[in-house]
């Protein structure tokens, strides 16, 4: 044990570590009023609650909110508010997640302007209610990365941006997008359409960032599919919905209406 924490601690001592600034996100698409209804489901294709993504628009001000109903009576609700003028800019965040399907519940917010982040977290049998300071940045991705990968050019070299993930003991990672295919498809009705795939790539930084894959806790890289074209929009997403969680699979559902007869 002695020689593997040795190891352990000569490699993070030799890793370099790069500091690197992300860019913000420039508007290319400029988003509206929408209600679309969703689906989690298990990789094995069990459905898992069902949800709805909800877009007011103010001004240049955005607020998206994603809420997953749970079949056990789980929730999992993210509220996003943003500003989108030249870039996107990130203004605030509110996260609750509880119920069986997770096990450290949370009700977390960051309030960008303010440097604050406000967490009510379960952990290890106790309860932490607290109010941190941070240096939050206005290029933060914390529920509105479907929203930034619209606006990102998928034959670009890539790009990296940052998210708070929302623990009880929050910290700042790095979320490197990439783009893995332009040219796949998704069928409408038996008609083939084109479909851009990305992969988001959870980047932890510094020493945790170095020791995650040697100690078999690094964060699966998350799937993202969008239409392509002038309107892209969400069509699937595949990744964990909470730290060490397991993967799910969120697809566009489409509303079904009863078969009544026209008079």
């Amino acid at each position: 044990m002695q020689s593997k924490t040795f190891t352990l601690l000569v490699l993070v001592a030799v890793l370099p570590f790069h500091a690197s600034r992300a860019q913000p996100v420039e508007v290319k698409h400029t988003e509206g009023i929408t209600h679309g209804f969703l689906i989690l489901r298990s990789l094995d294709g069990r459905i898992l609650a069902t949800g709805d993504q909800i877009q007011t628009v103010e001004g240049n001000q955005v607020t998206t909110e994603t809420v997953f109903h749970f079949r056990d009576g789980s929730l999992h609700d993210e509220i996003a508010i943003f500003l989108q003028d030249r870039t996107l800019r990130m203004l605030s965040y509110h996260l609750t997640q509880k119920g069986p399907m997770f096990p450290h519940p949370i009700e977390a917010s960051l309030n960008v302007p303010k440097n604050e982040v406000t967490i009510h977290a379960g952990e290890k049998n106790r309860e932490k209610d607290a109010v941190e300071h941070m240096d939050l940045t206005p290029d933060l991705v914390n529920g509105i990365v479907p929203t930034v990968l619209k606006n990102i050019r998928p034959d670009g070299a890539g790009t990296k941006l940052p998210m708070l993930v929302l623990s009880a003991k929050p910290r700042m990672v790095h979320l490197v997008i990439k783009s893995i295919d332009t040219n796949g498809t998704y069928a409408i009705a038996g008609s083939h359409r084109k479909a851009l795939h990305f992969q988001v790539h959870i980047d932890l930084g510094g020493v945790a960032g170095a020791v995650a894959p040697l100690v078999g806790k690094k964060p699966p890289d998350i799937h993202i599919w969008l239409s392509a074209g002038h309107a892209p929009t969400f069509l699937r997403s595949q990744g964990p919905l909470f730290e060490g969680g397991p993967i799910w699979r969120i697809d566009l559902a489409a509303p079904q209406m009863p078969e009544t007869p026209m008079k």
